[in-house]
C-alpha cells in the first residue's frame, strides 16, 4: 500500500483528502503545517506527498525545496489557490513534480497521483531491476541471474523498500512502523535479525549492498559494476 503525506492549513479539506485516499487503496497522513510535515517525514516513510503552497511559517515552496534537498526521487504535488504563473514557475523551480489548481477535483487528483508514482518508478508494474537481480512485487518474487531466492513476507517488504530509495537511509523504527504490527512487542533489534538474513541470502549479488548506518538503520547502495577489457 502506497503511503500518502497530505500537508494542507485548511483543516476540512485536509480531512477531505485524507478520507478519499483512503478510500482509493492508499494510506494517508494528513498535518496541518510545514513543521509537522517535517515530522512525519522524519519518523515515516512516504511514496508522494501534496502539499499547499500558502501554509503558516513555513510555505510550500520552502517545504517543497527541503524535501527535495534531501530526497531527490520523492514526488511533490501542490495542490493550491495560486494560479499564477510566477508561482507554477517557483514551484516547479524549487522541485515540485506537478501541480494542480484548487479547488481540485479529487477523480483528477487521482489521477496525476497515479501518473506521479508511475514516473517514479514505484507503481503499476511494481517491478525493481539491478543489474541480475530482480524484484517483483505483484508476483512477490525474487530472482539473481534467473534463479528464485526464497523470501519472506517480511524480508522481500523490508528489501523492496530499501531497494524502491536507494541511498535513502531508513531508521530501524520506521521500518518496524510499516512492516511490523502496532502491537508486536518485537524490538528494533528485530530488523537487524532480518537484514542479516537478507545478506546471507542474497550474498552472491554484486548489484547492491544493504548497509548498515551506524546508529539510525539501514540503507540500499547499487554498486557500479566496472568492466575490464
Amino acid at each position: 500500500m502506497f503511503s500518502i503525506l497530505v500537508v494542507e492549513d485548511n483543516e476540512e479539506l485536509n480531512r477531505t483528502v485524507c478520507e478519499y485516499l483512503e478510500s482509493k487503496g492508499y494510506r494517508s497522513t494528513g498535518c496541518l503545517n510545514a513543521e509537522d510535515g517535517y515530522d512525519a517525514l522524519y519518523k515515516g516513510s512516504y511514496d508522494l506527498v501534496i502539499s499547499d503552497i500558502m501554509m503558516p511559517n513555513i510555505d510550500g515552496f520552502e517545504f517543497a525545496e527541503t524535501i527535495r534537498k534531501l530526497n531527490e526521487n520523492l514526488p511533490i504535488l501542490f495542490v493550491t489557490a495560486r494560479d499564477d504563473f510566477a508561482s507554477k514557475q517557483r514551484g516547479f523551480r524549487v522541485g515540485v513534480d506537478d501541480y494542480l489548481v484548487k479547488p481540485v477535483n479529487l477523480d483528477e487528483m487521482l489521477l496525476h497521483i497515479g501518473a506521479l508514482l508511475r514516473r517514479a518508478g514505484i507503481a503499476q508494474s511494481r517491478k525493481l531491476v539491478l543489474g541480475e537481480f530482480e524484484m517483483n512485487m505483484e508476483e512477490r518474487s525474487a530472482s539473481l541471474a534467473g534463479e528464485e531466492i526464497s523470501l519472506t513476507q517480511r524480508e522481500f517488504d523490508i528489501l523492496f523498500k530499501l531497494l524502491s530509495y536507494p541511498k535513502k537511509t531508513f531508521t530501524r523504527t520506521q521500518l518496524m512502523d510499516e512492516f511490523w504490527d502496532a502491537d508486536s512487542e518485537a524490538s528494533t533489534r528485530s530488523v537487524d535479525v532480518y537484514v542479516t538474513k537478507l545478506r546471507d541470502k542474497l550474498s552472491a549479488c554484486q548489484a547492491f549492498e544493504i548497509k548498515a548506518v551506524r546508529g539510525i538503520g539501514y540503507k540500499a547502495i547499487p554498486l557500479e559494476r566496472e568492466d575490464h577489457a
